[in-house]
């Protein structure tokens, strides 16, 4: 056999050893088993759903949806100041992989036919010692104008761009793990020309507190959970 030969072929094996190497091979979660439905209170901090619970988000059997997500919750709360409902969207897929990965609401919005106004990246405080790196959206269809306030959770890592939700995978996969992850949407309708970002942002900081501290890890990771007990 030529030494070429001989050489390329052990290319090929240490290519195919790394790479078996890299390959994930454990699931973790950090819902730790728990249900979005069961860790985000219907009431919390002055707000209250609507109708009482959650609303039922149908999936098509094998449809992407269906295999992204083990649970999608849709929700509406108000407050008892009077102000206008905000919409809140939890999903969370156990298995976040290259096929498998969490869609950014950027992408799902202009999919259905809104236009992406702003992005801006503003980290939410959850006092004492934590931030939450969170997106604030706006988009456009016809006369509607949504605000949107979201971030996602890719195991340990809360990335905020798609470019560092693919990096965030990879690094993951390297450790050997294949993670779950959660998107955490709240929204509200314009009511005025401008946006009401308080309002969203005092939201989210009340949702996330009222979370049992054993169960925020699961929306937050484990470091910010631990951070804001």
């Amino acid at each position: 056999m030529k030494r070429r030969d001989l050489l390329l072929g052990a290319g090929c094996l240490a290519a195919f050893a790394g790479a078996e190497a890299l390959r994930p091979r454990r699931l973790v979660s950090l819902m730790g088993g728990k249900t979005l439905t069961s860790v985000v209170p219907l009431r919390f901090a002055g707000w209250e759903t609507e109708g009482g619970g959650d609303f039922v988000v149908p999936k098509e059997p094998g449809s992407l949806a269906d295999m992204l997500y083990n649970e999608t919750v849709m929700r509406s709360y108000r407050h008892g100041d009077g102000g206008p409902a905000i919409m809140m969207l939890a999903a969370h897929g156990d298995s976040q992989s290259d096929l498998l990965q969490l869609h950014r609401p950027e992408v799902c919005y202009e999919a259905v036919g809104f236009t992406v106004m702003s992005l801006q990246f503003d980290p939410l405080p959850l006092p004492p010692a934590a931030a939450l790196p969170v997106v604030e959206m706006t988009a456009r269809a016809g006369s509607r104008i949504e605000d949107v306030l979201y971030w996602t959770r890719l195991g340990e890592f809360l990335p905020t761009t798609a470019g560092e939700q693919r990096e965030d995978r990879l690094k993951t996969a390297f450790q050997g793990v294949i993670a779950d992850g959660v998107l955490m949407r709240v929204s509200a309708v314009r009511d005025g020309e401008a946006a009401d970002w308080p309002r969203l942002r005092r939201f989210a900081t009340d949702m996330v507190r009222a979370v049992a501290p054993g169960a925020r890890a699961g929306l937050i990771g484990t470091a910010r959970a631990q951070a804001l007990a």
